[in-house]
């Protein structure tokens, strides 16, 4: 798992580019490594003072590991975020909470 946790945030930094006109984009990619080929898609946008962005990988074996996430500007200096990761077996993780910048 923290393989595959790994390989999402490296696999984000491979397709992390510049947004279009309409402030969406997506990206995709693979890397391989001697375990085999892990395959990676992204998504995202902002519109309304919202952020949201989703990302999955796919293993050799076939296991999916995917995180789903958004942060919203709620005041002043004020943002909420949270964020869902899906284990390969469709167990859940959810993370949430707000902080001052």
């Amino acid at each position: 798992m923290k393989l595959a946790i790994g390989t999402i945030a490296f696999s984000s930094l491979l397709m992390i580019g510049a947004a279009s006109e309409a402030n969406a984009w997506t990206r995709s990619g693979s890397v391989t490594t001697q375990r085999g080929t892990y395959t990676g898609t992204a998504s995202g946008g902002c519109g309304g003072g919202t952020c949201s962005r989703t990302a999955s990988v796919t293993g050799p074996m076939g296991h999916t590991v995917s995180r789903s996430g958004s942060i919203s500007r709620v005041g002043p200096y004020r943002y909420a975020y949270s964020r869902t990761t899906t284990g390969p077996y469709g167990r859940s993780f959810m993370r949430s909470g707000w902080f001052r910048r």
